[in-house]
């Protein structure tokens, strides 16, 4: 990688980084979801209320399967590889690091001249 972190060279594999990122965060999300769904599920009294959050419960851990079942065939998740998953952590530490070490907002920012022809003029 060169210094210049505004060069578009250096952006190759940033979506596959962001995928991954994205649906790690997703994923904890519905675990929370499903934690709070049945924590109110123990909270309520009310027949109807507890219909509707069992309802609820069922379609988030139905949705945490879906994304877990999707983060395991990419290959972005390993939760029966303890080493194999400790391997794509330490990754991720490591690319976390990197981005907090740049100097994304060096003084020289002007870009001009780097594209294939030069922007609309209004």
């Amino acid at each position: 990688m060169n210094n210049d972190y505004l060069d578009p060279i250096n952006s190759l594999h940033v979506p596959e980084l962001a995928d991954t990122t994205f649906a790690m965060d997703f994923l904890i999300r519905a675990k929370e979801g499903v934690r709070n769904i049945a924590a109110a599920l123990t909270e309520t009294s009310s027949p109807d209320l507890r219909a509707i959050l069992r309802k609820q419960l069922m379609q988030g851990i139905a949705m945490h399967q879906e994304i877990t079942d999707l983060m395991v065939e990419k290959k972005w998740f390993h939760p029966h590889d303890l080493k194999e998953q400790y391997q794509l952590d330490q990754l991720s530490a490591n690319n976390t690091k990197m981005i907090g070490n740049m100097n994304l907002f060096p003084n020289g920012t002007n870009r001009k001249g780097m594209f294939d022809r030069t922007p609309d003029e209004h």
